[in-house]
């Protein structure tokens, strides 16, 4: 009875010691096999591994896979203008070399996580602490960018890579919530103010253009209009002087028609003397006697 149970318990320490001998690594992680005492650690991929047993040797699983630092309690940072801002961060990352981080952590890898969240933190203080409130508030990208390439650098010096780092939310302090909130919207107020007085100006500026551009304009057209005009009275007299060189008489009696035409209307009653020279082609074809040709008497009459 002795043996068989001598037996049952040699053959449980034989499995229990195969067993811690035989062991498989995932996808998701790399294991890190290290001997008491050795800092000469090995590296195992994914798959089927085999080790001696504790306390020869011991067995760490480190996660590859990306992985989120989100802390639910707001940091507190301090601009160049001594205000005060709340600071909600989401940091992500992946253990890039695990044979390094585990060396460099002393073989302790669940520091990884706080020493890069303290890098950050680091750097966002130093970000901070150069820009005034409002340049911090209206370059939030550019200041998490600045951050996120300064944790890289550390990080990488103990395995880790900073896949990214970005700042949620920016709150204040209760306490001078209501007087930050106050500056920025006399400061917005006081902007919107100079681009009004800006886009009035530019507007006068525009019009006072137009204007110019206006009488310009128009002065050019009376000029041209002018000339034009002065050109046909000079057309209309040159022809005017040839019909009466060709037939002096019949540019006589046709001004005289128009004469007519211009003084008499449909109603009038006028009381001349038939005699005057006015009305003489009234009494004949020729003016009722000889034509002086001498000047034309339509051009005298005007």
């Amino acid at each position: 009875m002795n043996r068989i149970i001598a037996l049952v318990v040699a053959i449980v320490i034989v499995l229990f010691i195969g067993s811690s001998m035989i062991f498989t690594v995932d996808e998701r992680h790399a294991g890190i096999v290290s001997s008491h005492g050795d800092s000469n650690a090995q590296l195992d991929r994914p798959g089927l591994h085999f080790k001696l047993p504790p306390p020869f040797q011991t067995l760490t699983l480190i996660d590859t896979c990306t992985l989120t630092i989100n802390e639910t309690d707001a940091d507190r940072f301090a601009t160049s203008d001594k205000s005060e801002v709340l600071v909600n961060t989401v940091i992500k990352y992946r253990v890039a070399d695990p044979l390094k981080l585990f060396q460099s952590n002393e073989k302790n890898t669940q520091t990884a996580q706080e020493r890069i969240f303290a890098l950050a933190r680091s750097a966002l203080t130093s970000g901070f602490a150069k820009r005034t409130l409002n340049d911090a508030l209206g370059n939030q990208q550019a200041l998490a960018s600045e951050a996120q390439k300064s944790v890289e650098d550390a990080a990488s010096a103990f395995g880790a890579q900073l896949v990214d780092l970005q700042m949620t939310r920016i709150g204040f302090p209760s306490a001078v919530a209501d007087s930050v909130y106050k500056r920025m919207i006399a400061e917005r107020q006081q902007a919107a103010a100079n681009e009004r007085a800006k886009g009035t100006a530019d507007a006068d500026k525009i019009k006072a253009d137009a204007e110019r551009t206006q009488q310009q304009i128009l002065a050019d057209a009376y000029s041209q209009a002018q000339s034009i005009r002065g050109e046909g009275d000079s057309k209309a007299a040159a022809i005017a002087a040839d019909a009466y060189r060709r037939d002096p008489q019949f540019y006589q009696f046709y001004k005289s028609l128009e004469a007519y035409k211009k003084t008499f209307k449909p109603g009038d009653v006028i009381v001349v003397d038939p005699s005057s020279e006015f009305f003489h082609f009234m009494r004949g074809s020729n003016g009722g006697g000889s034509v002086d040709t001498s000047a034309p008497p339509a051009m005298a009459q005007r």
